[in-house]
């Protein structure tokens, strides 16, 4: 049984009759004039933004996501023991061919179930590769066979934005207990984001830079410095011993978690955010996802995904096109050829209190989306119940509450006597046309 959606007052309509997508589009053209702040007339007229400024834009929000990366990443360096070059080179490629294809800030981040696993040493480098190549293959086949598009029609908009609400608050307490570290720090980088967008400047990047530089002065030590060591990475075959090992833990573990946050939840964010990116499908980000970790876990790549919470804070932070993981995969790429031993150090002397500043910052605007600003009342339990489910356990058990809520909801609302007519909302819907506020099949 698939519980009504009747929990967005206004947005994109989702119709079955023929003339459905015209609807959508005139409504996703409605959406996007309304958040541009003025009418299809007035953007028509506005000037598209200068190269030099789109490509600043993008500069900044490249790096949007460093709250996320760095302590998943020097963790299982500096912890795990992993070796630099495969890393840095697998986000890297993964990042560059994320934003060729999808032409949006599509986010690459570590699969945090695995990385916990790695820090806290219940996976080692030959488990981490055979969790990466049994992700990719599940993935894979659930994105061929259309089964993860099928999953994700089960989930109701209510319990999705609960999910989104829940990943944007645990964003923001993370980020708030990093910044309590070093309050100071945190302050600064807190006013330096969240102040330089409104001067233009790339914000994510020189926060960044002078936290750096806060954090050498005020400990009297200087910065790491990079000297080029020409890396490859190793090939990393895991044997049927590590294979067994990786579906019990890492692939149990970690398989809720991509499917909720980092398939089901990104592909709606990549709808709210850029409505014109059809790429940007659940059935696509499962595909991506297997592809990248089937042909890099070998080399000694992390297993890898898409991220709502990183598509968010690049966008947050400037990032309108697929210019930005290009940017900084290319990035990454050098690091991981040339400098991949020397650039840990580096990493490592990013302060927390930045890197927090970051997360709370993106976890916030996360949480705060238009479709949770748009929820009816009656849908309230329901994607409460999924955020908290989320915030206190974990995606698979919030999906379920969110889940079970909406399904009693609907039990729960009077049924209409066969003479009564169908509210005329409904029946807008049904055709097709926007003129009434529509629910999603």
């Amino acid at each position: 049984m698939k519980p009504a959606d009747g929990c967005a007052r206004r947005g994109i309509v989702r119709c079955r009759s023929g003339d459905g997508a015209a609807a959508e589009a005139e409504l996703r053209n409605v959406n996007l004039e309304e958040s541009s702040g003025g009418s299809g007339a007035a953007g028509a007229e506005r000037a598209p933004p200068r190269p030099r400024a789109r490509v600043l834009s993008d500069l900044g929000g490249a790096f949007g996501d460093l709250g996320t990366f760095v302590p998943h990443v020097v963790g299982a360096i500096a912890v795990a023991g992993l070796a630099p070059a495969g890393v840095f080179l697998g986000f890297g490629l993964f990042l560059v061919a994320s934003g060729l294809f999808y032409g949006i800030p599509m986010a690459v981040q570590p699969m945090k179930a695995v990385s916990a696993l790695l820090l806290t040493g219940e996976l080692d480098a030959g488990e981490m590769a055979a969790t990466g190549l049994a992700l990719g293959i599940v993935l894979l086949l659930l994105g061929a066979t259309g089964t993860i598009g099928r999953i994700a029609r089960l989930i109701p908009q209510s319990v999705t934005t609960g999910l989104q609400l829940g990943l944007g608050l645990s964003m923001v307490l993370l980020g708030a207990g990093f910044m309590a570290d070093e309050p100071w720090i945190g302050a600064a980088a807190l006013a330096l984001l969240l102040g330089l967008p409104r001067l233009g400047l790339p914000a994510a990047p020189i926060t960044v830079a002078a936290a750096l530089a806060l954090a050498a002065l005020g400990g009297g030590t200087a910065l790491p410095s990079l000297s080029a060591e020409p890396t490859l990475p190793r090939l990393l075959l895991p044997d049927w011993s590590d294979l067994a090992v990786a579906v019990e833990r890492g692939l149990v573990s970690q398989l809720p978690l991509t499917l909720t946050n980092a398939i089901i939840v990104t592909a709606a964010l990549a709808r709210d955010l850029f409505p014109e990116a059809r790429s940007a499908s659940v059935r696509n980000l499962a595909l991506s996802t297997g592809i990248a970790n089937l042909v890099l876990a070998p080399f000694g790549a992390m297993p890898m995904c898409h991220g709502a919470g990183g598509l968010q804070a690049q966008y947050r932070f400037g990032a309108r096109t697929g210019l930005a993981p290009i940017l900084f995969g290319a990035l990454l790429i050098l690091v991981g050829c040339l400098f991949a031993e020397s650039a840990v150090a580096l990493f490592r002397a990013i302060p927390l209190a930045a890197v927090g500043a970051l997360l709370a910052i993106a976890g916030a605007d996360l949480a705060l989306s238009r479709r949770l600003l748009d929820a009816r009342p009656a849908c309230r339990p329901s994607i409460a119940l999924a955020a908290a489910g989320l915030l206190v356990f974990n995606p698979a058990v919030g999906l379920a509450a969110g889940w079970g809520a909406e399904i009693v909801r609907v039990l729960l609302r009077p049924a209409l006597p066969p003479s009564t007519p169908r509210p005329a909302h409904r029946a807008h819907a049904r055709r097709g046309d926007p003129a009434g506020p529509a629910e999603r099949n």
